[in-house]
């Protein structure tokens, strides 16, 4: 099944251009002068113009906000859940996507999903982490609104299990700026992407957070899980 699905991606795959999150900080120089360690050199004689340098840390807070791509309503509330870590913004961004999407905790059902723990079957880990893609993906509430009975006949078709993920998959990264429009997908059929900003639509999944880099992959969290058609 994984040679199968290896095979099938590898003939539509094309390169795009491995993007990496750039977030910046801010530094300043905090060189303080005097060769003499007397007191008349050191202690009475403060420096109005480094003093003033001091302001320019606290402008850095948000920048890994500001500085990226991300768009959609929940961008904000993620950084803010998780600053820093593998599971962060930035964390995410120095992995490949099936390791990426292992680490957000928004994404523990899809996870599952691609690794063979819901079905040994269908593994897409090194398929995932081995070229440049654009990745939707349903965040666990979106799996949790699937009637259980859909969801546990899913898992256990291999083949149909395989189909619905690779429609979620789409050959190179595209930025927020540029995804809207109909994408052939890894599993062949075509996701329709309409709208912009945050009110983009995935097919009719909605937009939770966007333009999250990874390693090797751009990711939209999405709020439902899409089907292509039969």
């Amino acid at each position: 099944m994984k040679t199968l699905l290896r095979t099938r991606t590898a003939t539509i795959l094309s390169a795009g251009a491995i993007g990496l999150l750039a977030l910046s900080g801010c530094g300043m120089d905090s060189g303080s002068g005097g060769e003499e360690s007397g007191s008349e050199s050191g202690s009475s004689e403060s420096q109005p113009a480094d003093s003033g340098e001091s302001e320019m840390p606290d402008e850095s807070g948000d920048s890994s906000m500001a500085d990226s791509d991300l768009v959609g309503k929940g961008c904000s509330a993620y950084a803010e859940a998780n600053p820093d870590g593998a599971g962060s913004v930035e964390g995410m961004g120095q992995d490949p996507v099936a390791t990426a999407a292992s680490n957000n905790p928004m994404l523990t059902t899809l996870t599952k999903a691609v690794s063979g723990k819901l079905n040994p079957d269908v593994d897409l880990v090194d398929t995932l982490n081995g070229d440049e893609f654009t990745v939707i993906a349903p965040i666990d509430d979106a799996f949790a609104d699937v009637p259980k009975d859909d969801l546990d006949t899913l898992a256990k078709d291999s083949d149909q299990l395989t189909k619905v993920l690779t429609y979620h998959v789409t050959p190179g990264q595209l930025s927020p700026d540029e995804i809207a429009g109909e994408h052939e997908t890894a599993e062949g059929s075509k996701v329709k992407i309409s709208g912009e900003g945050e009110d983009m639509k995935f097919d009719d999944a909605g937009l939770v957070c966007g333009g999250v880099k990874t390693a090797n992959a751009t990711v939209y969290m999405v709020d439902a899980v899409m089907m292509p058609e039969k």
